[in-house]
């Protein structure tokens, strides 16, 4: 069970990290961006820590308070939880 949950968190932080580079992409060209909704349903859904780490390798986002805050909160969040399940 131990795998399969962190291989899932892998996956989805992978995925995460992947939107956030294709949103900063689209930011710079100005073309059509990935809704800050998704990105937070992705982070929630498990892809937080991509998240925090998309923002600071891609320098995305990181002036919004809401992804600033939330993004590491979220992180945190489910660190404890993973620790919990797992101990």
């Amino acid at each position: 069970m131990e795998l399969a949950l962190l291989s899932y968190v892998g996956i989805m932080s992978l995925i995460l990290c992947a939107f956030m580079y294709i949103d900063k992409k689209r930011a710079i060209k100005r073309e059509w961006r990935i809704a800050e909704k998704t990105l937070f349903i992705l982070a929630i859904f498990g892809g937080a820590a991509g998240g925090v780490l998309g923002m600071y390798l891609f320098r995305h986002k990181t002036q919004h308070n809401t992804f600033a805050f939330g993004f590491p909160l979220i992180t945190a969040v489910q660190i404890y939880l993973i620790v919990r399940l797992i101990a």
